[in-house]
């Protein structure tokens, strides 16, 4: 279950996808591309920017590749710091992209290539700082439903993203079979794509798959045997709400090893280890950033925070960190 290697482009190059959307008439940032050859040409291009300045990656960096400056200044030394090697690779070739100012949230669709079959709405945060502050990270929280992502606003979103994604699958005889994430930007009500993921995403993939009543297994074998468009999404009314404990130090330099206690007290949650190992002597450890994340379920989005918050509490490594405000913007 997953694209082929010339699907996968969608999330494998930022400049890839970009042509792809303005070729099938999605609404997106409008953005170019430029290299260590056009880094002249790119700066003339960031000067000539409404800050903050968005640079992106054109390659894969960890879900840390994309960086918003708040002057052009600064949007030019980081254009040529990227492009001097800051992300390796990944970042041979950068995308500036207009800067949207919206609200963030992400849509998921199984698709075989011809039909699709969306599946629960998330929101997730990245900084690493409470208020949206620091850092980019792998994500800190996310949270499902999305109060916003109203009927209509989701209409919107199949009409203007989706619908023309998989057409544009088609057109260009692209074979797709798996997950497709659409990272979303609504901006006075109307929906623009960010970006692509050719997988579920993390930590949006620990409400999504818990609300999800569907079986994973029938779902992949619709991809196959061609009955996707006779599924039917069987969603959980509750809401979901994931926090993820990291190391202290994280999205930077962190330390590994250290025990951790209390995950069996928070029986009540869903804990998917991130970061963890079994130690020689029998005891879970830390052995990364991101360590784990704990869901829980709620009657409503404050209810499954709370529950998610109260369980956090009890898990204890040295130098645990975990946001405490994640999902507070919703309930304003």
């Amino acid at each position: 279950v997953g694209p082929a290697a010339e699907s996968a482009k969608l999330e494998g190059s930022k400049a890839f996808a970009k042509v792809f959307m303005l070729e099938n008439n999605i609404p997106t940032a409008a953005y170019r591309s430029f290299s260590k050859e056009t880094l002249t040409e790119g700066m003339a291009y960031v000067a000539t920017q409404t800050p903050p300045i968005v640079l992106k990656a054109d390659g894969l960096a960890a879900g840390k590749g994309v960086l918003i400056c708040p002057n052009i200044e600064q949007g030019q030394l980081e254009l040529q710091a990227m492009l001097d090697g800051k992300f390796g690779a990944a970042s041979q070739n950068v995308v500036v992209e207009q800067f949207l100012d919206g609200i963030e949230f992400s849509v998921f669709a199984l698709t075989d290539g011809v039909s699709y079959q969306i599946l629960p709405e998330a929101k997730d945060y990245k900084r690493i700082g409470e208020g949206d502050t620091g850092l980019n990270t792998g994500g800190m929280g996310a949270v499902s439903p999305v109060p916003f992502a109203d009927a209509a606003l989701m209409k919107k979103v199949e009409a203007q993203i989706i619908l023309p994604t998989v057409a544009g699958l088609q057109k260009r005889k692209m074979t797709y079979k798996g997950f497709l994430f659409f990272g979303l930007m609504v901006v006075g009500n109307e929906p623009f794509l960010i970006e692509y993921n050719c997988r579920l995403g993390d930590p949006e993939t620990e409400v999504v798959v818990p609300r999800l009543k569907n079986d994973l297994i029938t779902l992949f074998l619709s991809l196959f045997d061609g009955t996707l468009s006779e599924q039917k999404i069987k969603t959980d009314e509750r809401a979901a709400a994931t926090i993820m404990l990291v190391s202290e130090g994280y999205p930077n330099e962190y330390e590994k090893g250290k025990i951790m206690t209390g995950w069996d007290d928070a029986a009540e949650s869903l804990l998917f280890h991130a970061g963890t190992k079994l130690s020689e002597s029998g005891e879970i450890v830390t052995n990364g950033g991101r360590v784990l994340a704990v869901t829980s379920y709620g009657a409503n989005l404050a209810n499954a925070l709370a529950n998610a918050h109260q369980n956090a509490a009890k898990i204890h490594f040295e130098g645990k960190y975990f946001r405490k405000d994640i999902g507070l913007d919703l309930q304003a």
